[in-house]
Order: structure tokens, then sequence, then C-alpha cells
């Protein structure tokens, strides 16, 4: 078989042991490989952002957490971890910031809007 020749070919050369050595008397060594245990990947919080882009983009806060996952994302596929943490992080603190702030902001609403049905505002 032509194939089998030409992989016996390209097997590396070797050399006879001489014939005063036996294997018992060579060092032996031995190669243990340690895995590192694997770790769950960063967050990239790409979903919520998106909500909050959508629902919720108070100052842009919402399109710049996306812009972040979006980056985290990145990271995340090219295996740099530490950076797709950092991105994914500052995303998460910009989701919250949102979301604080429009929580705040319907409250205030809500109170102006029974303020004003309760008849607080009224003009005498």
């Amino acid at each position: 078989c032509p194939r089998a020749r030409g992989m016996q070919q390209s097997l590396p050369p070797y050399e006879m042991l001489p014939a005063e050595v036996s294997m018992e008397e060579m060092p032996r060594s031995t190669t243990v490989m340690l895995e590192e245990p694997q770790q769950p990947p960063p967050r990239d919080h790409l979903v919520w952002s998106l909500f909050t882009t959508l629902y919720g983009n108070f100052c842009c806060l919402g399109l710049l957490a996306f812009v972040f996952s979006v980056k985290s994302r990145d990271r995340k596929v090219l295996g740099d971890y530490s950076g797709a943490l950092s991105y994914g992080s500052t995303a998460k603190c910009l989701n919250i910031t949102a979301l604080v702030i429009n929580i705040i902001i319907v409250v205030i609403v809500i109170t102006v809007v029974a303020l004003l049905a309760a008849g607080v505002f009224r003009n005498h």
C-alpha cells in the first residue's frame, strides 16, 4: 500500500541501544498534565442591557450598557475572560443605575398624577 509506505518513511529515525545498556537501567520520567478547574465564563448581561435600552433608556444609560455587553461578549468569545469580566461588570452597573433612575421617575410620575387626581393642586 503506497499510503502505508509514506507513513513509515515519515517516522523519525531512531538508534538501537547498545547491547550493554538495558531498559531497566535507563532513567524513567512521568509527565503529569494538570488541568485548571473550569470556571464558568463571566456574564455579559446582554439581554438585560437590551431591555434597558428598549424600555428604560434614561440619558442613554441603556445604550451604553448594551455597548459594554457586546464588548464583553466579544472578549468572552476571544478567550479574554478578565476583559469580559470588566466590561460585563460595567454593563451591570449601568443597568442597575438606569433601573434605579427609571424606578424613581415612575414613582414621581405616579405621585404627581395621584396628587392631581386628588385635587391637591387646585387653584382657588
